[in-house]
């Protein structure tokens, strides 16, 4: 393998770690120790082998100047299927956890979640955005425009809440350790409720 193809991996394992917050050709350029020209070409390289590859569903994308590896438009109806059919399946406590930071703080981005966890909530929030629970409210405008979350329609509906003003109180609290905590037990009262009705996620 040659220093450009080393450069064009380095990359896409770069854009696939940073998920849906992609990265900037600045930062790419200073992860690498490379130009930016450097890192134009070799993204242009790894644009061009997504889209020769047939059996690939995913290609680079760049949006207000930040790259991110996203899905292929074609099989966008294929998504939705699976966005509009979620697996019957049990929340894990931390996707639990996650859907209470932004239920209770929306929008909020995937840092404003990590900084209230103290761990990384990415695939958390991959799996309640693939169940329909979150989705993207817009962008914050900050550096890298990172991504807002905010709970859906179907969120309310399973959650048995007419809105979101249904949602328990939070009661003050002034040790910051303690809002997970605080964030996981009203949610978990509402999940037995929900639990005891049949209901099931």
């Amino acid at each position: 393998m040659n220093e450009g193809d080393i450069l064009t991996a380095t990359l896409e394992s770069f854009l696939f770690v940073a998920g849906e917050e992609g990265l900037t050709l600045k930062q790419l350029a200073a992860l690498t120790v490379c130009t930016e020209g450097e890192v134009t070409d070799a993204l242009e390289r790894l644009l061009a082998g997504y889209e020769e590859r047939r059996m690939s569903g995913i290609t680079l994308r760049q949006y207000g100047g930040v790259f991110q590896l996203v899905t292929k438009a074609e099989y966008a109806e294929d998504i939705k299927r699976l966005f509009e059919n979620p697996p019957s399946k049990m929340m894990t406590q931390a996707a639990l956890e996650v859907l209470a930071i932004i239920a209770y703080k929306q929008p909020v981005t995937r840092v404003e979640v990590d900084d209230v966890r103290g761990v990384k909530s990415e695939r958390a929030i991959q799996t309640l955005a693939s169940k329909g629970f979150i989705m993207e409210k817009g962008r914050l405008e900050a550096s890298g425009r990172p991504i807002l979350y905010a709970t859906t329609a179907y969120f309310l509906d399973r959650f048995g809440l007419n809105s979101l003003e249904d949602l328990p109180p939070l009661l003050q609290e002034t040790e910051e350790d303690e809002d997970t905590d605080l964030f996981l037990t009203k949610f978990q009262d509402i999940l037995e409720a929900q639990e005891e009705g049949g209901n099931s996620f």
